[in-house]
């Protein structure tokens, strides 16, 4: 196991800069996720450790040692990308093997190398096989024993799941956890998927535009975003937004809804036009007509469990709550619905986007 530092770490390609000095520390045994959208930088960022990428300026450190003019092959890293990569003329077992192989690792150690792999991901009994007639899952698990074979200081995770269905999706994720639980090994994992993210990750760093937005325990992100690119992202379905006005009064804050509807909140230091963010699973819909919001129930969408309701607001446009199944049978499109909300579960942001007041900081009077 190793830590991983970086350090004013940069990228450009030509005049476009891609990774903006980036620091940041992985500790030894950590799983870390850098997640964010298309084009954020976290694949760069990644290929950068692994030494796929040449530093523009900046420092890379694996273990405390400088790695900025090491190459790839003696950083002792192992990447799994998003395509598995297989040699299709070669079985499991020589897929496995071939790094040792070509490291000129004697062939009984080998053999003692990949057997041990095989058993840790269930592929003892397909050694023997080729890649064509693996399935998809089976294939990804085939790429990650080629890399915990080579017994790498840390793992590196390209997407590997992007390319699997829904349901080999969540086995392959039980799976990766499971390694890591098993091997106590540092991963740094890079996904689009902040479901993937909230369920594998020690620790996870949202990217946004080749820029760290935070960096937190999943928990963390989830009750205490800094700002709205975070709050926006990290949550399924996301946090809903709404315009508001904020008032001092006397020790406390008034916060001014769409609608002119008001609550009231411990005094939070800011006043003027500002954000209020909350989550579907805090909007609930309630008979009381004098409710905070009240719109038009636009459409639903029925996922077993609990169903998604969109109701159109006037001036918060279109605004998604998660509601248990049995009050869903009791709506119908067109419906006029009022929705309340748990005011200890929301937040506030001020205009530049900025959390002025989390989860745990508001409070009805």
């Amino acid at each position: 196991m190793s830590d991983v530092r970086l350090s004013g770490v940069r990228k450009s390609f030509g005049s476009n800069g891609v990774i903006h000095g980036l620091d940041l520390e992985i500790n030894s045994g950590e799983f870390v996720v850098f997640v964010g959208p298309s084009g954020c930088g976290k694949s760069t960022l990644l290929r950068l450790v692994a030494g796929l990428e040449d530093l523009t300026s900046g420092s890379i450190f694996i273990n405390g040692q400088l790695m900025n003019d090491v190459p790839p092959a003696r950083r002792r890293v192992a990447m799994v990308f998003q395509s598995y990569a297989l040699y299709p003329h070669m079985t499991v077992y020589k897929n496995i093997a071939f790094g040792l192989e070509l490291a000129k690792v004697p062939k009984i150690e080998i053999e003692e190398r990949v057997k041990k792999v095989a058993g840790i991901l269930e592929l003892s009994d397909l050694l023997g096989r080729y890649p064509k007639q693996l399935s998809g899952g089976q294939q990804q698990r085939v790429a990650i024993g080629r890399a915990i074979v080579r017994d790498p200081k840390v793992f590196l995770f390209d997407e590997p799941l992007s390319n699997l269905d829904a349901g080999l999706r969540v086995q392959t994720r039980l799976e990766i956890s499971r390694l890591h639980s098993a091997l106590k090994a540092t991963i740094i994992y890079v996904t689009h998927d902040q479901v993937e993210a909230m369920t594998l990750a020690d620790k996870i760093v949202v990217l946004n535009q080749g820029n760290i937005e935070q960096i937190g325990t999943p928990k963390e992100l989830y009750s205490a975003p800094r700002n709205t690119f975070v709050a926006g992202f990290i949550g399924s379905p996301k946090m809903n937004f709404l315009s508001v006005f904020l008032e001092q009064s006397g020790q406390d804050t008034v916060v001014r809804l769409p609608g002119d509807k008001v609550f009231v909140t411990h005094n939070i230091g800011a006043r003027g036009e500002s954000s209020l963010g909350i989550r579907p699973e805090h909007l609930y819909v309630t008979t009381i007509n004098d409710s905070y919001l009240t719109g038009v129930l636009e459409h639903m969408e029925h996922l077993g469990e609990y169903s998604l309701i969109y109701v159109v607001v006037d001036q918060c446009g279109t605004l998604t709550a998660k509601v248990e199944v049995e009050v869903v049978a009791q709506l119908q499109v067109g419906n006029i619905v009022n929705l309340g909300f748990d005011k200890g579960k929301c937040h506030i942001f001020d205009q530049s986007g900025l959390s002025i007041s989390s989860a745990d900081t508001i409070s009805e009077h």
